[in-house]
């Protein structure tokens, strides 16, 4: 029996070296930081850029179960340079897959249009030149600060609400730069939790207008074995249900009135200065 499990392991640990293997041959022959070989059209960089407790775990699963795009979450992978979205397609093709079956090998594929990320924090991005970049398209998501503050709170149980609130107001600066930066309707969009629950089927005409893909998204999405690993995504909400749940669940967190005022000037001026440089689902492109 020991021999058998020992025996099983070294396959197993075999199997994930060919896999890698391919990947980083596939990867990193080319110099082009969106090419790999044997693919003609080089890829496109997709971008969630949010904040802490946004629903971008939500959004990330609905974008993902698009044949069109792959990602799992958040990768922590620090941009210096467009050289890196190397790293990103070998952590995005490794981690968000599994290699268990022979009908696996479909997985090996690598035709997707877009590569996704998930960037939460300042520190991600050592240089932004990139953003500016054609191959590069974004969509911020934001959420107000009432339930984003209380729910900062809960996840980071060690923060205060001064804590949770300089970190939401700062994202949002980083936020609005980025949108400037970038200058492209075309290639950004703007929207809020709210809008992603309350007006679904507006925001996935809007993304599939602004991604141009030929898939329709839907509410309904595939629960991977990053789903709900912590530093990945969410892993407090219901975000292994795979459809989009509607119901919040009970915040414990009070925020004073004076922080939760304070932060909504700043989201109110944010979400006004992301409508000006990116699509929305109320404009045209």
């Amino acid at each position: 029996m020991k021999q058998m499990q020992t025996l099983r392991h070294r396959i197993r640990l075999y199997k994930n070296d060919l896999v890698s293997g391919y990947f980083h041959f596939r990867i990193n022959t080319l110099a082009d930081p969106y090419t790999i070989l044997g693919r003609a059209q080089p890829y496109k960089i997709l971008f969630i850029l949010s904040h802490m407790r946004s629903g971008s775990s939500l959004l990330t699963h609905l974008l993902n179960s698009n044949s069109e795009i792959i990602g799992y979450g958040e990768t922590h992978i620090q941009y210096d340079s467009e050289q890196d979205f190397k790293n990103l397609f070998l952590k995005v093709y490794l981690h968000s897959r599994e290699f268990t079956k022979l009908e696996d090998l479909n997985k090996l594929q690598m035709n997707h249009k877009y590569v996704l990320d998930k960037v939460l924090h300042d520190n991600k991005f050592l240089t932004e030149d990139f953003l500016r970049s054609q191959q590069i398209y974004a969509l911020f998501l934001l959420r107000e600060p009432q339930r984003s503050l209380a729910s900062i709170m809960d996840l980071k149980p060690h923060w205060n609400e001064e804590t949770a609130c300089h970190y939401y107001i700062n994202r949002l600066s980083s936020l609005v730069s980025y949108a400037q930066l970038i200058n492209s309707k075309k290639r950004s969009m703007f929207l809020t939790y709210e809008q992603l629950l309350n007006h679904t089927d507006s925001v996935f005409m809007a993304l599939k207008q602004v991604l141009e893909t030929r898939e329709n998204f839907s509410e309904q999405y595939e629960v991977l074995r990053t789903t709900g690993m912590p530093n990945v995504g969410d892993h407090k909400g219901n975000i292994k249900a795979g459809r989009i749940i509607r119901n919040q669940r009970k915040l414990e967190n009070i925020i004073s009135a004076e922080l939760i005022d304070k932060a909504r000037l700043h989201f109110d001026k944010c979400s006004e200065t992301l409508s000006e440089y990116c699509s929305t689902i109320n404009k045209k492109l």
